[in-house]
């Protein structure tokens, strides 16, 4: 997908499977299981939408999904097997992991930066070689010191690996990355945690992450219970949509299922996602 001098595309790098009642908090099931049917299980289908984008000469990727490193623990966390699909992803791009200069890590929860390293001869090592991985120095901190709550999703040891190996960069959540590309703060999902706003030819494109996770989470009051900060995820949410509805911003979902690119109609209180149909070239179509 092209919009003025940038592109952008994706792929699913993993599908798993979360509690449909974690991942909508305090709405009640006879609500959104309307919008993401659960099973017997009260699990919903999710998937990791890996975003490439192609600006100022450089391969930038946008969080990095579960990976193919995961525990015991972990594959019955994601209700996963584990079996990444991120080098086949990259390849049906005409890419492999020496071709990204940046990993972009939103934050550092398993299910956006398991796949940043792999496993050779049983230590971890950063998958990327070439790449600078960037992240936010309040998550950074977080995240190399879980606690009770977050210990089941923040894996130090990874982390690490990517430090010993000189290859990251801590930034400011509130910062312009390259001209047109800027990290945006939000907390809320987690203390660190920021949101990616690019703009190209008059035309924007946003990606948030685990704020905006799937087009069913576009209403204020969605917000999964896993978010630590469930009012300041609301607050940037009420903040944001004028401006995505209004400006026509295409938003792209981590883990929505059947719409990566989407843009947002809203009509008197109801809001509706339409699907962006993705192309190798020419302009955003929907």
């Amino acid at each position: 997908m092209k919009f003025g001098d940038f592109e952008i595309y994706t792929f699913v790098e993993q599908t798993f499977r979360l509690d449909g009642g974690s991942m909508f908090g305090v709405i009640p099931k006879t609500m959104w299981e309307r919008l993401i049917p659960a099973d017997n299980n009260n699990l919903i289908p999710m998937q990791n939408n890996l975003f490439v984008l192609k600006a100022h000469g450089k391969t930038m990727i946008f969080d990095i999904g579960l990976g193919d490193t995961l525990s015991d623990r972990e594959k019955k966390v994601y209700t996963a097997d584990g079996i990444s699909n991120l080098e086949q992803g990259l390849a049906s791009l005409g890419l492999t992991t020496d071709d990204i200069d940046f990993v972009i890590l939103t934050h550092l929860h398993t299910d956006h930066a398991g796949g940043a390293v792999k496993l050779v001869d049983k230590q971890f090592v950063p998958r990327f070689a070439k790449a600078k991985y960037l992240i936010s120095k309040e998550e950074w901190d977080v995240a190399t010191h879980p606690n009770e709550r977050t210990s089941a999703v923040y894996i130090p040891e990874r982390y690490y690996a990517l430090k010993d190996a000189g290859q990251v960069e801590l930034i400011d959540a509130n910062t312009e990355l390259f001209p047109g590309i800027k990290a945006v703060y939000t907390g809320g999902h987690t203390e660190g945690h920021f949101g990616i706003q690019m703009e190209s030819g008059g035309q924007k494109v946003w990606y948030y992450a685990d704020i905006f996770c799937t087009s069913a989470h576009m209403r204020v009051p969605f917000v999964p219970a896993t978010d630590l900060f469930p009012l300041q995820t609301m607050e940037v949410k009420r903040n944001a949509l004028p401006e995505i509805v209004g400006d026509k911003v295409i938003m792209a979902y981590d883990h929505d299922t059947k719409i990566p690119f989407g843009q947002v109609i809203q009509e008197g209180k109801k809001l509706t996602v339409t699907p962006v149909e993705e192309r190798r070239s020419g302009a955003l179509h929907s």
